[in-house]
């Protein structure tokens, strides 16, 4: 049987951004930070067969000429020499029974796989699609997870916010499916099909420029503003206190937007409209039980009323002041990549230590084998490459963000700007949140970099095609 690769690649990319947020179920073992991905295995298999296109054709389809992902091979080239440098310590560095060298290695390969598989495999997936097709496919899948994620919140919202017990053997019956194992909480908040409610946040950060643009597509008013509604919905019951602070700050970009284009000034009434209506259905379904929990959302935002009370919070920015001082002590090449954990355990801050269980049990225990994470990939890079690789990444952020809005404004198509919108807003949702992360296993950031350098590719085509017609007719 002949196998049509183009499809089986498009078909894979599909799935995989349907299921990119499932991470419940250990699915692959052996894959160390991508052991609970199940998008992954679709992107992972789609790579394979892209390789037998390559064997087949003799083509590669890399975009090695594009100033975006030039950046992108400088940085991962900065990581090798910067750890080179460091060899000597790197040798030497030993902790929760595991060397530094191996720790590098196994950080190499978690960069080496969005750079150099899933990069490459996303600008291929789209490499044949107009710029309609790319919006509204991507779109039409990001939207058909979110109805998925809404049935199955429901269930759990009933369950850990309302207490309606019986909402739980709904709930087992998701469990049947192999990539998803409920996690229940009885403390208000869900998790979605995520394992815990910030990857639920970056799922919800990752799809939201789609979802808030139908409010600028689309002319039936159920079809504009439900999807941004029920996603700005689960991202208040998730509980992430990042989450909630990072999308309602990208809506009200997206608000901005608008207000700025004459054209869709219109489309700003009409949100504040139906936002208070819907507002106002859901207060009234349980007002004093919502009252509570708005209280104690705003009450959870301040960091630095709660750096006391809060273990999270004590940990969170206890590990990125300890990265810091790493960063203090070595400013110009950094420990080396993956070294972070060796070093900044010697300056973890009292203040964040003490009476703090999370330190006691994971991140102090020689005998927990599991990494103390950075959470924030900033101090990490800080850190780990010192101010040459943070300078690196940081341009590599702020290129694409320029880059869109170049974009933007050379294109007269609707539909390409509504799209370089969609992404911008979700690439600066996903900055940000890196604030308080320090994985590069962002999806969305390497999909919409594909997005993107095939929108350069496209402009400077017609820019040059544009040229050789103007250079003829003299």
């Amino acid at each position: 049987m002949k196998i049509n690769l183009d499809k089986t690649i498009n078909y894979l990319f599909l799935l995989g951004l349907f299921f990119f947020g499932f991470n419940q179920v250990e699915v692959m073992p052996f894959m160390g930070e991508y052991v609970r991905e199940f998008g992954s295995i679709f992107f992972f298999i789609g790579f394979f067969f892209m390789g037998i296109e390559v064997l087949k054709t003799g083509r590669i389809n890399l975009p090695y000429k594009n100033n975006l992902y030039i950046l992108i091979l400088v940085f991962y080239i900065i990581t090798i020499c910067c750890s080179i440098v460091n060899i000597p310590s790197i040798i030497e560095n030993y902790f929760k029974r595991t060397t530094g060298i191996s720790r590098f290695i196994r950080q190499m390969i978690s960069l080496t796989i969005p750079i150099f598989i899933f990069l490459p495999f996303f600008f291929r997936a789209i490499q044949n699609w107009d710029n309609r097709r790319i919006f509204f496919t991507i779109r039409k899948v990001f939207t058909l997870s979110l109805v998925f994620v809404t049935f199955y919140c429901f269930w759990e919202l009933l369950f850990s916010y309302f207490g309606f017990y019986p909402a739980k053997y709904i709930l087992e019956i998701y469990g049947l499916f192999p990539f998803m194992d409920p996690i229940l909480y009885t403390t208000g908040r869900i998790s979605g099909i995520t394992y815990e409610p910030p990857f639920f946040a970056i799922y919800l950060i990752t799809i939201s420029g789609f979802i808030f643009s139908y409010i600028l597509t689309e002319k039936n008013i159920i079809y504009k503003f439900t999807p941004s509604i029920v996603l700005l919905m689960w991202t208040f019951f998730s509980g992430s206190r990042t989450g909630l602070l990072v999308i309602f700050f990208i809506f009200f970009l997206f608000m901005v937007f608008l207000y700025k284009q004459n054209f869709y000034r219109k489309q700003i009434h009409y949100t504040l409209i139906f936002s208070v209506l819907a507002l106002s259905l859901i207060i009234l379904s349980n007002p004093e039980k919502l009252k509570d929990s708005v209280l104690e959302k705003i009450e959870s935002l301040d960091f630095a009323g709660n750096l006391k009370t809060s273990v999270s919070n004590k940990t969170r920015f206890g590990m990125q002041y300890a990265s810091l001082q790493v960063f203090k002590e070595n400013a110009i090449f950094g420990v080396g990549f993956g070294q972070q954990a060796y070093h900044s355990q010697h300056h973890y801050p009292r203040w964040a230590t003490v009476n703090n269980w999370e330190f006691d049990q994971f991140y102090k225990n020689k005998k927990e084998l599991s990494f103390p994470p950075g959470y924030n990939i900033f101090t990490r890079l800080l850190a780990e490459l010192g101010i040459i690789g943070f300078t690196i990444w940081v341009t590599i952020l702020l290129y694409s963000i320029r880059l869109a809005y170049k974009i933007y404004k050379n294109s007269d198509d609707e539909i390409t700007r509504v799209l370089l919108v969609s992404i911008s807003i979700s690439l600066i949702g996903l900055y940000i949140n890196w604030l308080q992360t320090d994985t590069f296993r962002m999806y969305g950031v390497w999909i919409f970099f594909a997005i993107l350098m095939k929108l350069d590719y496209q402009q400077k085509n017609k820019y040059n095609e544009q040229q050789l017609i103007n250079n003829s007719s003299l």
